[in-house]
């Protein structure tokens, strides 16, 4: 039985060799001159057919090559997640440079995931042959495939939310307050983000913001070299130059933001107590970090509530903090510390113990910044009232007839002078602090500046412990306090927007029933007008005609495709 060398046409090449083996011996056997030359004639034959199927040969694998490589190029170009236009686009317009774009077998396939893109494509090519054709064959077929993928390893969030007082209104566009429909919204984003997506990936930061940004103790108290008059609350000062640039380093020195409050009502008088401090200390005002727990994400926006007037500066500023590699070392730390002595749970999953990571990593960067507003005025006390001791004291065991428990004693002599104080709730001008007799229930206990405001308002404090003195209010109230104007803050923001896109984070804006000035902030603070989403506060959903769940929808759908130019 005779052995198949080829599983195609292999019973030709065999028969071919059988005749060539009966001319040799015919050949062998005879001189005759007619056989020699019809030998030679055959010869060259063969030699011309076996010189034309190379030629054909070269010439298709030279087609083949090129359709190959074209084909790569088109879809490793196509797969860049930095590609701004479409993968299948980009794919055709690379073949069709190249005259190859009737190539294409099909449309190019493309599977987007959150920081990854996979691009395959096939095409076909026919090639015309000059000498196999006298054996039957007319052309030769190529085809080729070609995938290409592009992925980011890990990919972090930071929620930018605005808790200002304005949050509490109605909404123009839809039944709610507009917190109620941020609530929503923005659990809607949480849970899309992780939806059909390896957890691990993402992390989510959420930082709320009013006039000022709750770092929490757990964050601030790993800085080491920010002033300590108190620990009541836990913001920082930032200097104009922090704004314009995207680091926020922790070993640097910052100044903690005073507590205090200095709102007061529109009308009657102002409250006693420290209610509403310029550092907001309320559930929900905290900074989340980097966590890709949903049920943790959802009850903390569930948490936010609305006072105080709008910083987006600091918003941003705190946003692109938990994105810059300088918080790696805060990061690690939390996620090493339980939420609670009796829980196995860390403040930050272990999985992200080594975010934010470097720019140059296989990471991709997000900066989701809303508000409802424009940026309004930023309150500091004045250097002379942050810190040191105060010229009231306090006796907390006093019980006045309307219920209210303790009495303020307030130093109104120079010093040197004879003792001369004035008891707040009574009224009274005595040459002694109440406590200070044998008669008297309990100590005075002389306030710091820090003590006593976070004990009283500051309006209080100047209508109330300074009515015995003339102009109290002006001196004790309007001029115990510096703002930040709009304007200022209006250029910091910009500042720190331009710092982060200057990084390659992605900044997204919502302008949220807004202002003017309020939406060409938030347009000059976005990588691009793609990245802008308004809904207007005339109650029509503004030019992408979604409402604002259906805004964070579309973010989230846009991350996860990531079609946007860094």
């Amino acid at each position: 039985m005779k052995k198949r060398i080829f599983q195609s046409g292999a019973h030709k090449v065999e028969n071919n060799l059988s005749k060539a083996r009966r001319f040799a011996s015919i050949f062998a056997k005879q001189e005759d001159g007619a056989v020699f030359t019809l030998f030679v004639i055959i010869g060259l034959i063969v030699m011309f057919a076996t010189t034309g199927i190379g030629v054909d040969i070269m010439h298709f694998e030279r087609d083949r090559a090129n359709l190959q490589g074209t084909l790569d190029r088109a879809v490793l170009a196509s797969a860049n997640l930095k590609q701004q236009q479409p993968p299948s686009s980009v794919v055709k317009a690379y073949m069709e440079k190249s005259g190859l774009k009737d190539k294409l077998t099909g449309e190019p396939v493309v599977v987007e995931g959150i920081g990854s893109r996979k691009v395959s494509a096939t095409a076909s090519t026919v090639v015309q042959t000059h000498f196999m054709r006298f054996s039957g064959i007319d052309t030769l077929t190529a085809n080729v495939a070609s995938t290409a993928e592009e992925s980011v390893g890990s990919v972090e969030i930071s929620l930018v939310l605005d808790m200002s007082g304005s949050m509490n209104r109605a909404s123009a566009t839809e039944g709610k307050t507009k917190i109620e429909v941020l609530r929503k919204a923005a659990k809607t984003f949480v849970t899309e983000m992780y939806s059909k997506e390896n957890p691990d990936k993402i992390s989510i930061s959420i930082i709320p913001y009013a006039t000022q940004v709750n770092a929490g103790e757990d964050i601030l108290g790993k800085f080491t070299n920010v002033t300590s008059e108190h620990g009541y609350s836990h913001c920082l000062n930032f200097r104009g130059s922090d704004f314009r640039q995207a680091t926020l380093d922790p070993t640097l020195s910052y100044q903690r933001t005073a507590h205090f409050d200095r709102y007061r009502p529109s009308r009657g008088s102002p409250w006693e107590e420290n209610r509403y401090p310029t550092c907001p200390t309320r559930p929900g005002s905290e900074i989340t970090a980097h966590t890709n727990v949903v049920a943790d994400l959802h009850a903390r926006i569930d948490d936010l509530t609305a006072f105080g007037n709008t910083s987006i500066d600091i918003g941003v500023k705190w946003g692109m903090a938990m994105l810059d590699p300088e918080f790696q070392g805060i990061i690690n730390q939390l996620s090493k510390e339980r939420v609670s002595p009796s829980s196995t749970k860390t403040i930050v999953p272990a999985t992200f113990k080594d975010r934010p990571k470097n720019y140059e990593d296989d990471v991709q960067k997000i900066l989701i910044v809303f508000t409802d507003g424009e940026n309004t005025s930023q309150y500091r006390l004045k250097s002379s009232l942050r810190d040191g001791n105060s010229d009231v004291w306090f006796n907390a065991d006093y019980v006045h007839w309307d219920g209210k428990k303790g009495e303020y004693s307030v130093r109104i002599s120079d010093p040197g002078d004879p003792p001369r104080y004035y008891w707040t709730r009574q009224r009274k001008y005595k040459n002694h602090r109440y406590g200070d007799k044998d008669s008297q229930a309990g100590d005075p206990i002389r306030l710091t500046y820090p003590q006593l405001f976070n004990r009283v308002s500051l309006r209080w404090n100047a209508e109330y412990n300074y009515a015995w003195q003339d102009n109290n209010i002006r001196n004790h109230y309007n001029r115990a306090y510096n703002s930040i104007g709009s304007s200022t803050k209006n250029t910091r923001t910009s500042d720190i927007c331009a710092a982060a896109k200057n990084k390659g984070v992605i900044v997204y804006g919502i302008a949220f029933e807004a202002p003017p000035v309020g939406v060409t902030t938030i347009e000059d603070c976005a990588s691009k007008p793609s990245t802008v989403y308004k809904v207007n506060s005339d109650g029509t959903l503004g030019s992408n005609n979604l409402t604002l769940e259906e805004v964070f929808e579309s973010i989230a759908a846009s991350i996860k495709r990531l079609k946007l130019t860094q």
